[in-house]
């Protein structure tokens, strides 16, 4: 990790929707730890998180995938219970979809130094009556501007879901998420707000085919000339 430099003891404040979180991420634990750079301790702390364990109902799995190469990120809602279960971001039919659109493998999909995936709930949140329940709001505000940080190399941000582009666009989105997708390319070419890609969406899909004959085409040769580069 040549080029990162050392972590801190640093806590910090981070204020949002829903109130102020303190949490101090680079914390290691032993008499004489292993120096580690700032994003090592951040992955580290990142997937030892429990700020939000008393809510999910199959316990803190944190999922997302990072390096400070990254040249894509993925910003999504929250993993399901097959991710969580095999630990995989998008190893299910959304995630067949978001590869199709993208037009990659899995090969590349998952390879952290072309392409990051930061959830804005890095755990299986639940299901309620219509489907798996919202990111918890404990760990965005924990994590996102952190991780971000760590990626000074990334050219293009797919956002997936209303948490996602609230987040990431903010007053810039349109009225709702329709809108939005429709205004893809105000955000273009460094921001795509994409539609959820799980089969639950097929009827959205169908009502606004012009999305996958329009959009999907042009996402997948900006992703083809990202990763192309040398």
């Amino acid at each position: 990790m040549r080029g990162y430099r050392p972590f801190d003891f640093r806590p910090f404040d981070k204020s949002s929707d829903y109130g102020t979180i303190s949490v101090n991420p680079f914390i290691v634990l032993g008499t004489n730890p292993t120096v580690k750079t700032e994003f090592e301790a951040l992955v580290e702390n990142a997937k030892a998180c429990t700020i939000c364990a008393a809510y999910l109902p199959l316990g803190p799995r944190p999922v997302f995938q990072i390096h400070p190469a990254s040249r894509i990120l993925i910003v999504s809602q929250a993993p399901g219970r097959k991710v969580h279960e095999t630990g995989i971001p998008f190893n299910d039919a959304s995630g067949n979809r978001l590869r199709d659109w993208m037009g990659v493998d899995r090969d590349t999909f998952y390879n952290p130094e072309k392409i990051a995936i930061l959830p804005m709930g890095f755990c299986y949140p639940g299901t309620g009556s219509s489907g798996d329940l919202p990111p918890r709001p404990e760990c965005a505000p924990a994590w996102q501007d952190l991780f971000l940080a760590q990626m000074p190399r990334v050219e293009l941000k797919l956002i997936i879901g209303t948490y996602a582009l609230k987040w990431h666009v903010g007053k810039r989105q349109g009225a709702n998420l329709t809108e939005t997708v429709k205004n893809w390319a105000e955000y273009w070419p460094s921001v795509l707000p994409l539609p959820h890609p799980s089969p639950r969406n097929n009827i959205w899909l169908a009502k606004n085919a012009w999305y996958e004959a329009t959009v999907v085409p042009v996402l997948k040769k900006r992703v083809s000339a990202i990763l192309n580069k040398t």
